[in-house]
């Protein structure tokens, strides 16, 4: 698994990590011996670096990422978490007496003294330019309660903010096929600023697995039934914000692009790792045989300049009169 540097948290981890989000909640059920499964199998794999929250399961992600760091401690595993969901979203939460208060939760999930990277959960967009949530942070640093702090965002405005603070290590944004806007700002600022870009929802809440047409339902309980139109949180976060169908037909647009011998999954993720300034990229899994999959994309090798200019046709075509000015 090739390695790269995590931004200013100097840590070097997989180019393909794991999220975790489908191991707690909002992805249909998922059993614990198969949520240990999934993550014991990505770091066979060569994952390093697995992003989990505290809201996910109310904490079951992080509970079981922390029986993994028990079982396997030389593993040289990185976990990221965030913080901020489990109110209602204001700028006045975010302050250190929570900040204390919702990390010594995580710190007992995992069981660590010190957690490894903390991220702000796509908070207000106020809450981006707010020195006093920096310096909550640089305290916290500084007690070693954190090792180093992120900021996971919605839209590439606020990733820009952060980018320009001196104490943000990373930036989570939402990066795919289907979500180029970053490719113009947010990704050489960064670079530039040696912050972390970590892509989250590359695989578009599975649209871009290729495994879905337009048969495919999903549970009550999946966000991809529930949050279609933003009813529980940002539509973003749910097929990066392109409507089912729209979706299907980028993907059918997608399939001669992809290598022989590859899936259309490891193709979007190839699309993200030969984005410069990518330092990892986080899909999810529900067994062991996706996540081996997803470790996989980062054997494969870089794409033609052809294919990359193809991708960005298709996108400016079907995609971004959507998506493109919304985030």
């Amino acid at each position: 698994m090739e390695k790269r540097t995590l931004g200013r948290t100097g840590r070097s981890v997989s180019a393909v990590g794991l999220g975790a989000w489908q191991l707690g909640a909002d992805w249909g059920s998922v059993s614990e011996s198969d949520a240990l499964s999934t993550l014991n199998a990505a770091v066979d794999a060569g994952v390093t670096f697995i992003d989990t929250a505290d809201v996910y399961g109310d904490g079951r992600s992080e509970r079981l990422v922390g029986e993994l760091l028990r079982s396997r401690p030389s593993a040289g595993l990185t976990v990221a978490t965030k913080m901020g969901r489990r109110l209602p979203q204001s700028p006045s939460i975010y302050t250190l007496d929570n900040f204390r208060g919702w990390l010594d939760r995580s710190r007992s999930n995992l069981g660590v003294d010190t957690l490894d990277l903390v991220q702000l959960h796509c908070p207000p967009s106020a809450v981006y330019s707010s020195g006093a949530v920096y310096e909550a942070l640089d305290l916290l640093v500084a007690e070693k309660v954190i090792a180093s702090y992120g900021v996971s965002v919605e839209t590439c405005a606020e990733a820009l903010a952060a980018v320009a603070r001196p104490g943000v290590a990373s930036v989570q944004i939402i990066l795919n096929a289907f979500r180029l806007k970053p490719l113009a700002q947010v990704l050489p600022a960064a670079l530039a600023a040696g912050v972390g870009i970590i892509a989250r929802v590359p695989l578009a809440s599975g649209l871009l697995s290729g495994r879905y047409d337009t048969s495919t339902s999903f549970g009550a309980d999946d966000h991809r039934t529930y949050n279609r139109q933003g009813e529980a949180f940002d539509v973003g976060e749910t097929f990066s914000g392109v409507s089912f169908a729209t979706g299907l037909e980028a993907v059918q647009r997608l399939r001669p692009l992809v290598p022989e011998g590859a899936s259309m999954a490891q193709f979007a993720l190839r699309w993200i790792l030969d984005q410069p300034g990518v330092s990892t990229v986080i899909p999810g899994a529900r067994n062991a045989e996706q996540a081996n999959a997803n470790a996989a994309a980062a054997a494969l090798a870089p794409l033609p300049e052809a294919v990359l200019a193809e991708v960005r046709a298709i996108y400016d075509e079907l995609i971004r009169p959507d998506v493109h000015d919304r985030w």
